[in-house]
């Protein structure tokens, strides 16, 4: 009887540790899909770095390299020199052109100020001959009166002369009946000379008045031709004078031909643009280098990322601002902060499922149906925070656990 109690109990005891183990594997288990879900784990990621390369602007020989492969350069570092006589060469010729232009507009400066100059005197000639024409104008109504006065002249000497031959013709056959005396006829006579005198005079007093008529109106034509010619000038003049404009123009192009000539020297010294590694350095001092073709590859090492890739399923618990734990293979046991940048919105299709993209961007679906379906990976872009640069290599492998539960974790898609 006791040995079927004693059976009893371990059967009992055998059951409520087996219930005990299922309970305890389950709780596992589900403490375990909890820690993936939460805390998302990878090892598909590796470490990444911004990097660029280097290629001169200017072409030339080298002639001097300072670095060498798999260097570390801080920001501002001497990377390598490139001949610089030929762009010296240019820049003082671009200078000399310069100074030459500023002479010769200087020169035209002083060339337009003699013309202006011809101008202001032809100006003060046209103003003279204005003035002259006025005066001539003057003399000539001047001459016009003395015209006009002296005909009056010849008219009142006519006059007296016709009034002293009628008196005398009348009184001579008076003397011999001695109406009259002789001293009366001889008195009568002398008036008669007289006033044939003084008609001969104004006469010629009338030509001569004429005369400076034709010569002040000569004078007046030769003063109006005079002002034409001097209004002539005065335009001639004025066209004359020219303008610093189409040289002024030029200096523009004159200062960026040296802005260019000095860009262009200073950059036959290349300095490093951040901290960076140098890679890929194949090259040695005499190598001519061409503007544009890459020499050698620097790696910014201010700032380290580790792309890790994730299944679609997990990116509804990753968002940017969590904090991820960071370890790589070359120093498996150190464990280096992160946090989540960024989460990846586009990988390329597969071919397999969605076919091959036509031109017009149209999906070539294949005829074919897999039954088992793979989920889709996603970059993740961790940035790893106060990263020591001599440590990263980029491309190196990675581990990377996103901790969802943190402080750091932000809601939303």
């Amino acid at each position: 009887m006791a040995t079927d109690e004693s059976s009893i109990e371990r059967r009992l005891v055998g059951r409520i540790i087996s219930i005990l183990i299922v309970v305890c594997a389950g709780i596992s288990g589900l403490l375990v899909v909890w820690q993936v879900t939460v805390n998302p784990r990878t090892d598909d990621a590796e470490v990444f770095a911004n990097y660029i390369g280097m290629a001169p602007l200017v072409n030339g020989p080298i002639t001097h390299l300072y670095v060498a492969d798999n260097q570390l350069v801080r920001q501002g570092d001497r990377l390598f020199d490139i001949d610089e006589r030929p762009y010296a060469y240019a820049l003082a010729r671009a200078k000399s052109d310069q100074m030459a232009l500023h002479g010769e507009i200087n020169d035209e400066r002083r060339i337009i100020a003699a013309k202006t100059s011809g101008v202001d005197v032809a100006k003060a000639s046209a103003s003279s001959a204005e003035a002259s024409v006025a005066h001539a104008e003057a003399a000539v109504q001047q001459a016009k009166a003395d015209v006009a006065d002296a005909k009056a002249a010849v008219e009142r000497s006519d006059a007296e002369l016709r009034y002293a031959s009628n008196n005398l013709h009348r009184i001579e056959p008076l003397l011999a009946k001695q109406f009259v005396t002789v001293d009366q006829v001889d008195q009568a006579r002398t008036l008669e000379v007289s006033r044939t005198q003084a008609s001969s005079q104004a006469r010629a007093q009338l030509a001569l008045a004429e005369a400076g008529l034709a010569a002040a109106e000569a004078q007046y034509k030769q003063a109006e031709a005079t002002l034409v010619q001097s209004h002539e000038q005065v335009q001639q003049a004025t066209h004359s004078v020219t303008t610093l404009q189409p040289l002024e123009g030029q200096l523009t192009g004159k200062q960026a031909a040296i802005d260019t000539a000095q860009y262009n020297f200073d950059n036959c010294r290349v300095t490093a643009p951040f901290d960076a590694r140098v890679t890929s350095l194949t090259i040695s001092e005499g190598e001519y280098a061409t503007a544009g073709q890459h020499l050698f590859t620097l790696i910014d090492t201010r700032t380290w990322w580790v792309l890790a890739n994730y299944r679609e399923t997990q990116l509804q618990h990753i968002h940017p601002g969590m904090a991820a734990d960071v370890y790589v293979m070359s120093r498996p046991t150190v464990h280096y902060k992160g946090v989540v940048d960024s989460v990846g919105f586009g990988v390329t299709p597969d071919a397999d499922l969605v076919g091959h993209l036509s031109p017009p961007d149209l999906p070539d679906v294949q005829r074919t149906l897999n039954w088992v379906h793979l989920a889709s990976r996603f970059p993740v872009r961790v940035r790893i925070q106060s990263a020591p640069s001599d440590v990263f290599r980029l491309g190196e492998s990675a581990i990377v656990i996103i901790r969802g539960g943190g402080s750091n974790a932000h809601s939303g898609n």
